[in-house]
């Protein structure tokens, strides 16, 4: 009997909502040949991770078994799956494949960090197969929001694995391929799926999604009778839905210009690749800004309240010439991702100043999902009949949802978030062991570890300040004049009305008078004492304990 098992490790994607990153490995334990699904970003707030630019999945553990990785698989182009192959995969080195649209996608990435772009191997669909190592691996159209996204099959010898990336039940999607439930069944009849990894975004939502192509006549509806310039924001990625706005404005006799790199490069990527044909056409800024109002619509970058992207600059007054006036109408043709609410809510706001009529998805009528809700994904699971079911793409609670499901339909099932690998060579998934696993953050165009202390000081002087103090000694080690400091992110003036810098530098004066001359001597002990000292004053004189840094100087007799 062989010894052989399968593994499946998550790295990134379960337990959260993005930064997807998973591995697959077959062979003897410890030996196991390896594959990975995935390298996607998730994006900071300021309360987690000020200034930082992404959040990354960390690799480490495959970093030290590198040489026994195959190859990587990318299902689709959306950011949370794709956003981290440029910044990781010069740590890997190996293979990528993806489908033509992604690919696309995938090399421009590969482009900005000055990698080499045939790193990337466009993939056909299913029965294309490719082989690496022990596995081989068939990419299946599915309904998503973004072209071309894919669902994976995973033959190993010990059995089949369909990994389903994001995916929705839409047999019209617009843009794309629908959903197929007889392919499914075929796969499913071709070989027993032993393990189904599945989505879980919408396992809460209880009704059946509805699909993109029911947005056009409501679209068409609001942008046909709003009076002044219409605006709409959606992801650059919805290709589907920037085509439905589209048509929407030209069946009104608007105009149609498009504000946001990101947007632009993801039409451009669209109609280069194929999937993306009759989009209306569009005009430039300079153009527009010709066009009367009533007769123009602006789709732009900024659906999640980016303070970068076109829609925050609307907000805050012009951008590239164009204003919001009172009348406007304002569209946001997107979901919300649970923690952007307060830029969206901004944004909104400073709209609502304006006289804008701003407009959400109103329960569904100018948004729908790009995942399946949960009578969809049970569908799913009765025409696979896998006999394990992992979910992944959630939170923990997504996560143990899709589980309690799964098992009152009689599927074992397990809950494996980052760092949980599972064996499931056997009739149930079973944890083999956990690893260790983080985040790296994008931090400038450096990247950081999450245990580097970068990220933690920063939060730290962002919530208490920091004081910078300066004493200079003289050769006897004799204090020459008094401490200096200077403070920034605290207020100036402390109880009384004193600054406190000064009640600051008086107490030290004062510590210095009375420190021996082994406190003096010795640097380290010095700097903390005049640390406490610091901090003690500030406490006690408006309740902060900033971050305190000491500069000790010399002086060497010459």
């Amino acid at each position: 009997m062989s010894k052989d098992r399968l593994i499946y490790l998550p790295l990134g994607g379960a337990g959260e909502i993005g930064m997807n990153c998973y591995v697959y490995g077959y062979g003897a334990p410890g030996k196991e040949r390896l594959i990975l699904v995935d390298m996607g970003v998730t994006f900071p707030d300021m309360d987690g991770a000020p200034g930082v630019d992404v959040i990354l999945p960390d690799i480490a553990w495959l970093e030290e078994r590198v040489d026994r990785l195959e190859a990587i698989f990318i299902t689709h182009a959306h950011e949370d799956h794709i956003g981290a192959l440029g910044l990781l995969w010069p740590k890997l080195k190996k293979k990528v494949y993806a489908r033509r649209f992604t690919a696309t996608i995938g090399r421009l990435k590969l482009e900005e960090e000055g990698l080499p772009l045939d790193a990337i191997t466009t993939v056909e669909a299913r029965p294309a197969v490719v082989e690496a190592g022990p596995f081989k691996v068939q990419f299946v159209p599915v309904a998503h929001s973004i072209p071309e996204s894919a669902a994976l099959i995973i033959d190993t010898p010990a059995g089949r694995v369909v990994h389903s990336g994001d995916f929705k039940l839409d047999r019209s999607p617009v843009v794309g391929e629908p959903w197929d439930d007889a392919g499914w069944e075929a796969i499913a009849a071709e070989r027993p799926v032993k393990a189904l990894m599945c989505d879980s975004t919408n396992v809460f939502s209880p009704h059946q999604g509805r699909s993109e192509a029911t947005l056009a006549g409501p679209l068409a509806e609001l942008i046909a009778r709003a009076p002044g310039l219409f605006v709409a924001t959606t992801f650059g990625s919805n290709v589907a839905r920037l085509k439905t706005l589209a048509e929407a404005a030209r069946a009104a006799d608007r105009s149609i210009c498009v504000l946001g790199r990101s947007m632009k490069r993801m039409l451009a990527a669209a109609e280069e690749t194929g999937v993306l044909q009759g989009f209306p056409r569009v005009v430039t800024p300079e153009e527009a800004l010709e066009i009367p109002r009533r007769n123009l619509m602006l789709l732009v970058t900024g659906s999640q309240g980016e303070r970068r992207a076109a829609s925050a600059a609307l907000s805050r007054g012009r951008y590239l010439g164009f204003e919001m006036k009172a009348g406007d109408s304002f569209l946001f043709s997107s979901r919300t991702i649970p923690g952007n609410e307060r830029g969206v809510i901004r944004i909104w706001n400073a709209f609502s100043e304006m006289g804008v009529t701003v407009i959400d998805d109103m329960n569904g009528l100018y948004h729908v999902s790009g995942h399946a809700n949960r009578p969809d994904l049970e569908h799913v699971h009765r025409l696979l009949l896998p006999d394990m079911l992992v979910p992944m793409h959630g939170e923990h609670r997504h996560l143990s949802e899709h589980v309690r499901i799964a098992h009152e339909a009689g599927i074992a099932a397990a809950v494996a978030v980052n760092g949980t690998m599972l064996d499931l060579t056997g009739e149930t998934p079973a944890v083999a062991e956990y690893i260790e696993t983080g985040r790296v953050y994008l931090d400038g165009t450096v990247l950081i570890g999450a245990l580097d202390g970068v990220i933690r000081d920063r939060i730290r002087m962002a919530l208490n300040g920091h004081a910078l103090v300066t004493v200079i000694l003289d050769e006897n080690d004799d204090p020459m004049g008094e401490p200096w400091v200077e403070l920034m992110g605290l207020t100036d003036q402390g109880k009384g009305g004193r600054l406190l810098n000064e009640t600051m530098e008086a107490d030290l004066a004062d510590y210095m008078e009375r420190a021996g001359r082994k406190v003096l001597r010795d640097d380290d002990r010095l700097e903390e004492e005049i640390r406490k000292v610091v901090r003690q004053v500030a406490m006690e004189e408006i309740g902060k304990k900033p971050e305190v840094t000491v500069v000790v100087s010399r002086l060497v007799a010459e």
